[in-house]
């Protein structure tokens, strides 16, 4: 199985799908293609964006504009959460052809739509608050991408502060085990050896299904019936919401790979109330330390909001504190913006110049954090899941289990997804390099 590597911008070959955010959407994204793709549509771009933040949709149109002037005939269809929350927004815009709902996104006969000979509304975007059930849709692959993605869950019956996700993407719901298993084993057939199981909420899992299985139950279930596969890794988790089977898991099942990333946000309690999270700082605290105590070689991730209304400079040391208490590693940092309508947005707000240097404190710490692991890797032997082959200087490219990027010597017998095993030399910025053993 040969892919080509890729980056934020993920392009296919027949429909340009260019995917903006989280590892949701690169799910939906290959969902996109497939379907599009299947009903005949051909020609188009479709920009599947995120709303996580003002620069995400600054970011998103900024694309927009760029495509139209480098693909002045084509059809451009925007769809994702910041499509959903605000229709008009893009329908607006002279660039755009189309606007779909994500719950539309998702569905084959929105594109049959697309190209029908009838005239077809110029948006399609429903009331995602209706949805009840997320559709299963088979996925054979990813292009460009060594790991596959896999939607476990969908939307969100939390309401924080910040937060609008919800009502782009809908209440939480989840797909049947059965789905699920099906899904798993079609990717490993195809060559796959590591799945990411992902999702809005993904803790969530299961209190919308008969029976109310949890996130670790269906995990040790799918691992019994695919057996052959390698790797599995999970997007974030709630620290508060860990069921006991998956705390077995995390301590008991190698497949389950010793990478955790946390929807943490902050480390302050005051603010962790006024974002109105599930979880307090000590509940962080309690959870890496549990989860270490099963798996010491666990690394730790985590999200954090840089400059959240009425912040303070303590309030930020917490924060910062916090990275070091539970030895956290790769920070997604996001800066602070007000969102339209949340309870935040009506907060009293951080100078904007103050947000941007408190991010920029975390992620120099986050730098600090990824070069101390580094060095505690030094000599170390490490097994890799090759995910690029470069052809200058004839390496390849890969992550440990503990989401390491590592670069070893390529002997020429090398293919994306394989296995293979270096020990440490070097560092780099942003990387370890090995010799091939």
């Amino acid at each position: 199985m040969t892919r080509k590597n890729s980056d934020s911008l993920s392009l296919t070959e027949t429909n340009q799908v260019i995917t903006f955010g989280c590892r949701l959407n690169v799910y939906e994204s290959q969902v996109i293609k497939d379907l599009s793709s299947q009903v005949g549509l051909s020609g188009a771009i479709i920009v599947n964006t995120c709303a996580v933040t003002a620069e995400a949709e600054r970011q998103a149109r900024q694309a927009i504009r760029k495509l139209r002037r480098e693909n002045p005939q084509a059809e451009i269809i925007v769809t994702g959460c910041a499509a959903q929350m605000n229709p008009s927004r893009y329908a607006d815009m002279p660039e755009v052809s189309h606007v779909v709902g994500n719950h539309e996104k998702m569905k084959a006969e929105t594109y049959q739509k697309l190209m029908g000979e009838e005239a077809c509304p110029q948006v399609l975007v429903n009331d995602i608050m209706s949805v009840r059930e997320t559709a299963s849709h088979l996925v054979s692959g990813f292009d460009g991408k060594a790991r596959a993605f896999v939607q476990v869950q969908n939307g969100c019956d939390h309401r924080c502060t910040f937060c609008t996700i919800p009502y782009g993407r809908g209440n939480s719901r989840s797909v049947a085990l059965g789905e699920i298993v099906t899904q798993i084993q079609k990717l490993v057939e195809n060559g796959y050896q590591e799945v990411v199981l992902t999702g809005v909420d993904i803790t969530g899992y299961g209190a919308d299904l008969p029976g109310s299985p949890t996130l670790g139950q269906i995990i040790r279930r799918l691992l019994s019936l695919v057996p052959s596969l390698k790797r599995l890794r999970l997007s974030s988790l709630d620290p508060v919401e860990i069921d006991q089977d998956l705390w077995r898991l995390i301590a008991e099942e190698p497949r389950l790979m010793p990478h955790l990333h946390l929807s943490l946000q902050a480390g302050d309690d005051l603010i962790l109330k006024r974002m109105k999270r599930r979880h307090l700082r000590h509940d962080a605290l309690e959870f890496c330390q549990k989860a270490r105590s099963y798996r010491p070689e666990v690394i730790f991730g985590a999200d954090l909001i840089a400059g959240f209304p009425t912040e303070t400079e303590e309030m930020f040391q917490n924060t910062l504190r916090i990275i070091d208490e539970c030895d956290l590693t790769f920070l997604h940092v996001f800066p602070y913006s007000p969102r339209p309508g949340t309870p935040a947005s009506r907060m009293p707000q951080v100078a904007p110049s103050l947000i941007k240097e408190r991010a920029a404190r975390l992620r120099h710490l986050g730098e600090q954090k990824i070069q101390q692991v580094f060095d505690r890797m030094m000599g170390n032997v490490v097994e890799i899941m090759v995910e690029a082959l470069e052809e200058k200087g004839q390496k390849i490219v890969g992550k440990t289990d503990t989401f390491i990027p590592v670069r070893l010597e390529n002997d020429g017998s090398m293919v994306i997804s394989d296995f293979v095993k270096g020990r440490v030399v070097e560092k780099t910025s942003q990387n370890l390099l090995a010799t091939l053993i």
